[in-house]
C-alpha cells in the first residue's frame, strides 16, 4: 500500500457482495480496501478504529441501519461516506444525504463509475449517480402537500366521523360559526368542494384516519 492509497472501508451485510467489492477494488492501484463489516455498528467502529479515507456503505444492515451509522461517522471521523445501495427510493436518498453521505450509487453501477465516485469523494467532493440526481431533482420539484392546523385536522376528523356541524361544535366547545369557518379553510387548503372530497382526501395525504 503506498502512502497515496485511498484508504477504504466497505459495508455491506452480504458476504459475497462484499468479496466482489475487494476484488473490483484491488484492480486500481491508487485503492487500498483496508477494513469491511456487516452490520452498522461494526462500521461505526471501525471507521473510529481505521480513520478510512472513504466508507463505502449499504443501507440497509443489521444491528444499525446505514443511515444511523453515516450520522454517527460523520459525528466523529473524517471519513466521507460513499452510499453503493440497491435502494433508490426519496426517503433513502434524501436520508442518507442529509446524515452527510457525499455520494449516492445503486448497485450494477459500471466499475468506472464507482471509481470514479470514490476519487471524488476522497478529494471531498460530491458525486450522485445521474440516475438518482434525477429521482432527487423530481423529489425536489414536486408541491409539497397541503397541511392543515391542529384545530382543522380535529374538526376535519370529527366530520369524517359524520358528526353535523352542530354536533362537532359542542364537542369541541367552539361555535357552530367557528366550526364552518375552519371547514371553509379546509376545503381551500386541501382544493376540494365538499366535506366528502376532503375527508378522502386528508386520508390519502395521512392527515387523518378514516
Amino acid at each position: 500500500m503506498s502512502s497515496t492509497s485511498i484508504r477504504i472501508v466497505l459495508a455491506d451485510d452480504h458476504p459475497v457482495v462484499r468479496e466482489g467489492l475487494v476484488a473490483i477494488l484491488g484492480t486500481q492501484p491508487d485503492f487500498a480496501v483496508i477494513g469491511e463489516a456487516s452490520d452498522g455498528a461494526a462500521l461505526v467502529e471501525l471507521a473510529l478504529r481505521l480513520q478510512p479515507d472513504v466508507a463505502l456503505v449499504d443501507l440497509e444492515m443489521p444491528e444499525l441501519d446505514g443511515v444511523a451509522a453515516i450520522e454517527r461517522m460523520r459525528a466523529t471521523t473524517p471519513t466521507q461516506v460513499l452510499v453503493l445501495t440497491a435502494f433508490d427510493s426519496d426517503e433513502r436518498i434524501i436520508g442518507a444525504l442529509r446524515a452527510g453521505a457525499r455520494g449516492y450509487l445503486l448497485k450494477g453501477a459500471p466499475r468506472a463509475e464507482i471509481f470514479a465516485a470514490i476519487r471524488t469523494v476522497a478529494a471531498g467532493g460530491s458525486l450522485i449517480q445521474p440516475l438518482v440526481a434525477a429521482r432527487l431533482a423530481d423529489h425536489l420539484a414536486r408541491p409539497a402537500p397541503p397541511s392543515l392546523t391542529a384545530r382543522e385536522i380535529e374538526v376535519l376528523q370529527l366530520v369524517a366521523q359524520g358528526l353535523s356541524n352542530k354536533m362537532i361544535a359542542r364537542q369541541l366547545g367552539i361555535s357552530e360559526r367557528t366550526v364552518k369557518f375552519h371547514i371553509g379553510g379546509i376545503l381551500t387548503r386541501l382544493a376540494v368542494g365538499n366535506r366528502t372530497e376532503a375527508t378522502t382526501r386528508a386520508a390519502q395525504l395521512g392527515l387523518i384516519d378514516l
